[in-house]
């Protein structure tokens, strides 16, 4: 029988034995057993961590927010308004501005005058009963200088907490372009050292005009017409800015609600030999109203609106016009106008009120709960994480954003 050496040739044949001469040479056997894997608590670990701080993030940056577009309302107006000094539901401010531009032209020849300075002035009375006054009754500014009456005036007595007032016309005692005043206060000489010294009293709004003496260049008529009405043409943008400065904020100066007044001085010799300084000047009144005050009035008058006396403002006035039979003066206490037109409004949103409207409120019931108020026309509900449906009871965690407001 043959064996299995007898079919491998000996050139081929591979040492298996555990007793092989090559043994020596080969790499130690690893007969040791293999250790079962440890359990990865530590990536884990990481992995738990990094998902506790992903949802502590989304909770601590959380969301509730609810971004509001107010409502906004164009209504044509045709109604008559009542608005008081100061006071009521609808308060008015009077504000005045006077400047004064001058021309040089070319004089064409001189004359003799000798003229006194006249103006108007306001006379006051504090006490309960009325003050006459009798003809050529003087008024003295604070430099001396003397103003007369000349017919006899009878001021009024205080009346609902204001003193009496009547406004009258004075002439300087003398005659010279010194009495030429700006506006100013006056005393009443004929009371020194009576009751009545501090109780009967007068103002000028406007300068004393016309006083001169000696010789005056004279102007062409033509040509002195042409220069006033290109000095009024210059004072108008000026007097419109020196209004504008003054109108507080919250205040609105609605069109119509200004009347300007122009009164030619007295030509004056001009520094250049052959020249007359013409000059004329401007004062401006203005009626200005609370922006909120006057949008409220304007929209209980609109028929159809509903308007429940939610926070409104007037968005522009441009589009409206307001007339008056009168402009008041500094002493009115009510002023009567009307308003034409279309009034744009914008409702005001009170933050405060939106944020306790929502509160504790899921998505759509807030959104169903904000069709009620009229100074939402659209909001949009940010809620995160995104899986939160329902706004915090704390009004204080909402936050509202009103856009352009």
């Amino acid at each position: 029988m043959r064996t299995l050496n007898d079919i491998i040739p000996p050139s081929r044949r591979k040492e298996t034995g555990p007793f092989s001469n090559n043994q020596s040479s080969r790499e130690p056997l690893n007969l040791s057993v293999d250790k079962p894997p440890k359990f990865p608590y530590t990536t884990l670990g990481v992995v738990a961590l990094i998902v506790a701080i992903s949802i502590g993030a989304l909770f601590y940056f959380s969301v509730a927010k609810v971004d509001v577009i107010p409502g906004t309302v164009s209504a044509a107006v045709q109604n008559s308004f009542t608005a008081s000094k100061g006071t009521g539901s609808l308060p008015f401010e009077i504000l005045t501005s006077q400047k004064i531009a001058s021309q040089s032209v070319k004089g064409s020849g001189s004359k003799t005058v000798n003229s006194s300075a006249s103006g108007t002035i306001t006379v006051y009375n504090t006490q309960t009963k009325s003050q006459k006054l009798i003809a050529n009754t003087r008024f003295a500014t604070s430099a001396g200088l003397i103003f007369r009456i000349r017919s006899a005036i009878t001021v009024p007595g205080w009346t609902s907490a204001k003193p009496g007032s009547i406004t009258t016309k004075v002439y300087a005692d003398k005659t010279g372009s010194s009495y030429n005043v700006g506006p100013t206060s006056f005393t009443v000489p004929g009371f020194a050292g009576t009751p009545q010294e501090k109780m009967v009293y007068a103002r000028s709004t406007s300068a004393m005009t016309g006083g001169a003496s000696g010789t005056v260049p004279i102007v062409d008529t033509s040509l002195e017409e042409q220069a006033r009405s290109a000095l009024k043409t210059a004072l108008a943008p000026d007097l419109l800015e020196g209004i504008n400065t003054q109108i507080p904020q919250g205040y609105v100066l609605v069109p119509g609600a200004m009347t300007t007044v122009y009164e030619s001085l007295e030509s004056a010799p001009s520094s250049t030999t052959g020249m007359v300084e013409i000059k004329e000047q401007g004062t401006v009144t203005a009626v200005i109203f609370p922006n909120t005050a006057l949008a409220k009035e304007v929209a209980y008058s609109v028929a159809g609106l509903g308007y429940q006396g939610e926070p409104i403002t007037l968005t522009t006035s441009d589009n409206l016009l307001l007339a008056t039979v009168n402009m008041p003066d500094p002493d009115t206490e009510t002023f009567s106008f009307t308003l034409a037109g279309t009034a744009s409004l914008t409702y005001i949103v009170d933050k405060s009120r939106i944020s306790a409207a929502v509160a504790g409120k899921t998505r759509s019931a807030a959104e169903v709960a904000l069709t009620n108020y009229p100074e939402v026309k659209r909001a949009l509900i940010i809620l995160r994480p995104f899986w939160r449906q329902t706004l915090p009871q704390d009004p204080s965690s909402i936050t509202v954003v009103v856009t352009g407001q």
